[in-house]
């Protein structure tokens, strides 16, 4: 049952491709056992297969499909503490929603913090995974930069994702852009960081910081998308289909962003990497350990491809899920690069 209807929304998959949404629909509706109902619009099948007697076997065909709510791997291990850093699980409520999140703050230093990291997880994946798979707390204690990992949840999406692809989550005050520029905007009064705002994400998480650095220029200062999309590329499950799969559009962020992304990644085409990054710039070519990449810089922003690499954060952790230990190491360059970001 469960191949079947994998093999449903990969055929599904071909006709969105091949824009035909209508009969991606008629597909998954067979598929379900409801034949080919058309007159329900294009993106009802697709919300209709987590519901009823066979959600179960849908939701693993989905996440079997999309890869960004593949299974993770995770090992229930947790992130290691830097002496005299310290982490604190809390919960955020805000006019738009609520969200718990874990918050790291490094180790007592002259001053204020250099900044703010607001670090969003792709689907399956939890702020403790997170935090593991990327070593981004290693990094930012090193750097002196306060970190927070909002939780989404299965209430919320049944992957944990983040909701990139639904108009209702890509604006500026309402859903979840608000809740998350919210707690932005709170933690930056908490520590002083006013103008030392970020926002990073992997995948799913990747594509909603795209959509932050779009809506809420005035809150975070840069951003870092690993893995993800730029905003506007979808406005539903069918398009965000062919999104992930290079097959849209999207615009370029409003702020500063420093992009990375796999040319081997099956998950999300690296055709969105250059979406959020268009033009030309000054190109350099690296290798370390027998992997090569190149780094794109142009105006402020920087698009580091990643020569056979895949949909994972690199220089990360493999404890932690969707963590890639070869270089570059991104946590430590994303820090590098939101501290030259800095505005007033």
């Amino acid at each position: 049952m469960r191949n079947d209807l994998a093999a449903a929304f990969r055929r599904a998959l071909q006709k969105t491709r091949a824009s035909d949404p209508r009969g991606a629909t008629a597909i998954i509706q067979e598929a379900l056992g409801g034949g080919a109902r058309l007159d329900c619009g294009p993106c009802n099948a697709f919300r209709d297969a987590f519901k009823g007697p066979r959600a179960a076997q849908a939701r693993s065909a989905w996440s079997g499909l999309s890869g960004m709510g593949a299974t993770s791997g995770k090992t229930g291990a947790r992130a290691p503490v830097p002496e005299g850093a310290t982490i604190e699980m809390l919960r955020h409520d805000a006019p738009a929603g609520s969200r718990d999140y874990r918050l790291f703050m490094p180790s007592p230093r002259e001053g204020v913090p250099v900044g703010l990291v607001l670090m969003l997880h792709g689907c399956t994946q939890s702020p403790e995974d997170f935090a593991l798979g990327t070593k981004m707390d290693l990094a930012a204690e090193a750097a002196g930069f306060v970190v927070a990992y909002p939780g989404q949840t299965g209430a919320h999406n049944m992957q944990s994702c983040w909701n990139w692809f639904r108009p209702e989550d890509q604006g500026r005050d309402r859903g979840e852009p608000a809740i998350l520029a919210s707690l932005a905007t709170s933690l930056a009064e908490r520590f002083d960081l006013k103008g030392r705002v970020h926002v990073a994400g992997l995948s799913a998480g990747g594509a909603m910081a795209a959509v932050l650095a779009e809506t809420h220029p005035d809150v975070f200062s840069a951003a870092g998308i690993h893995s993800g999309l730029p905003a506007g590329a979808a406005q539903d499950i069918p398009s965000a289909f062919a999104a992930m799969q290079g097959q849209a559009g999207g615009r370029a962020p409003k702020l500063p962003v420093i992009v990375f992304h796999g040319t081997a990644d099956n998950t999300v085409s690296d055709r969105n990497a250059r979406t959020l990054i268009p033009g030309s710039g000054v190109e350099t070519s690296h290798t370390a350990s027998g992997r090569s990449w190149t780094r794109l810089t142009a105006e402020r922003s920087e698009l580091w491809l990643v020569e056979g690499a895949g949909h994972a954060w690199f220089g990360g952790d493999p404890a932690g899920s969707y963590a890639d230990p070869a270089g570059p190491a991104a946590s430590a360059e994303m820090l590098r690069f939101f501290a030259d970001q800095a505005r007033d």
